[in-house]
């Protein structure tokens, strides 16, 4: 189990420890995961047994040395799951729902968004739908993957929320940010499984959760459909995935700071540093700044910021809002890229 200790208590739901990179020589690209557009609801229930029928031998077991995790079929021989189950480890071995276990390497992995791909020895596995669209709060939602070591277990609920980011999450890691929010159970173990609609297409990749003793009570948390397959695509074709970039180094504005520096912001992101060759250092962005709003979304941590980043692409230029001691400026970013 790993666990994250920030403002709020995270768990990345991933290697559960139990008793018991780069891409090099890929493999010729395959045919990919099949993508559709949401058809309208006929209003039928058809039950869940069928859904998980069907789609439970798309989701894996992953075994570390560390302990174990889920993923999910992307081609025939490849499998996506997150970055923290894999950690530095470039072989993994692969448990499937009829019992047969396969070896797999690890191709590529992204730290920025937690996503990984793994090729298996194992070919022809089935490859699930995977939806283009994001759900809508209040849909039906089904979790399958392996939580305490219990394989393709199943728990069920609905979208909570879109676009979530995990307070005092940037501390630790820049992935918890742009996620889907669902009360579907999600345990350690759970992660890099399926979260899937009704239909059985795959809305996310299961990656957090924030456990009952900070409170909290079905809070989990899962990567979109689109985020994963953007980049596992990268990873698969370059070894490596490119994000946009600022070139700014970011950390809370406290009550103590804010009067130290004399800032008129009572709330936004401190700039603790700037790279003199980002895309920042040449919007004229300084040190003991606060950004208040980036691409039009209004900046409350930093964890606002990199939710708002993830959603411009490099080449981009965007309005960047931001307080100099008690002036507030607007400037103009051009946003960079990086690697992950």
């Amino acid at each position: 189990m790993v666990k994250m200790r920030v403002r709020t208590a995270v768990v990345l739901a991933a290697v559960l420890t139990v008793p018991a990179c780069t891409a090099k020589d890929q493999p010729a690209p395959l045919p990919g995961p099949t993508v559709t557009a949401a058809p309208m609801s006929s209003g039928v229930d058809t039950g869940y047994a069928d859904v998980v029928e069907r789609i439970g031998p798309s989701v894996v077991t992953v075994h570390t040395t560390d302990g174990l995790g889920s993923g999910v079929v992307l081609r025939p021989d490849v499998v996506v799951t997150n970055q923290h189950v894999v950690g530095r480890q470039r072989q993994v071995s692969i448990s499937f729902a009829d019992g047969v276990s396969s070896p797999g390497t690890v191709l590529a992995v992204d730290v920025v968004t937690d996503v990984a791909v793994v090729h298996t020895e194992r070919t022809n596995l089935p490859v699930p739908q995977y939806r283009s669209d994001l759900p809508r709060p209040g849909e039906r939602v089904l979790a399958i993957g392996s939580p305490l070591g219990f394989e393709n277990s199943v728990t069920a609920g609905v979208i909570s929320g879109l676009h979530r980011e995990i307070p005092g999450s940037a501390a630790q890691t820049q992935s918890l940010v742009d996620l889907i929010q669902t009360d579907a159970s999600i345990s350690p173990g759970n992660s890099g499984g399926a979260l899937l609609d009704v239909q059985g297409r795959v809305v996310g990749i299961n990656e957090a959760y924030i456990p009952p003793s900070a409170g909290a009570v079905s809070l989990g948390f899962a990567i979109p459909t689109a985020t994963v397959l953007d980049v596992a695509e990268q990873l698969l074709s370059t070894g490596v995935a490119r994000h946009p970039y600022l070139g700014l180094s970011m950390g809370r504005l406290t009550p103590v700071i804010q009067q130290q520096l004399g800032v008129a912001a009572d709330h936004g992101a401190l700039v603790l540093g700037v790279d003199p060759s980002g895309p920042a250092a040449e919007a004229g962005v300084r040190p003991s700044d606060v950004v208040v709003a980036l691409a039009g979304a209004e900046v409350g941590a930093v964890e606002d910021v990199l939710a708002a980043l993830r959603r411009t692409t490099p080449g981009q230029t965007v309005p960047l809002a931001l307080v100099r001691g008690d002036q507030r400026r607007q400037v103009q970013i051009t946003v960079g890229s990086r690697t992950g």
